[in-house]
């Protein structure tokens, strides 16, 4: 793909995460005094670049990393070996991280991530982030992305797909 159609696709997929993000607010006004996430500590936070690269080396065991954003960024494009288990900011997607988690060790290292608008927006991640936490997780890191999920890990060229992966939870 050339790189003027990898910046329009990364454009339309921005466009399109700040149109469904209006209509949700406007579907449900509840939704604008979502919890931030930058309540998020720094030190869970970790860069694309970091995790990219943790990914590809051979030396480190592999977190669970989970996509808690909408289906609809998911199916476009994502990390390889990531969950649906989204999107945070609803109860139906809550019960769908809580039940994907459900069976496993407290200790299990867990990477979330979102990515439909920019992290100031971001109506999922630190709902996920705090109910990962109240279920008991200790090792629970968020990737920090600042804009979008196209602009901060596609067009950085670390590794993404559109494979079917593992489709739980809810239909948003």
């Amino acid at each position: 793909m050339t790189q003027p159609a990898i910046a329009l696709q990364s454009c339309k997929l921005f466009s399109a995460s700040v149109a469904v993000w209006i209509l949700m607010v406007a579907m449900n006004p509840a939704l604008a005094e979502t919890k931030l996430a930058a309540s998020i500590p720094p030190a869970d936070l970790i860069q694309p670049a970091d995790l990219a690269a943790s990914l590809q080396s051979s030396s480190v065991s592999r977190p669970l990393i989970l996509q808690v954003g909408f289906r609809t960024m998911y199916d476009q494009s994502h990390i390889p070996g990531s969950d649906y288990a989204g999107p945070g900011n609803t109860p139906a997607g809550l019960q769908v991280l809580s039940d994907r988690v459900a069976a496993l060790p407290k200790e299990t290292a867990i990477v979330i991530y979102c990515g439909c608008c920019p992290w100031s927006h971001c109506p999922n991640i630190a709902v996920a982030y705090d109910a990962l936490h109240e279920l008991g997780f200790t090792n629970v890191k968020v990737l920090y992305i600042a804009d979008n999920f196209g602009a901060d890990w596609v067009d950085k060229g670390y590794p993404a797909t559109k494979d079917k992966g593992l489709r739980t939870g809810t239909s948003h």
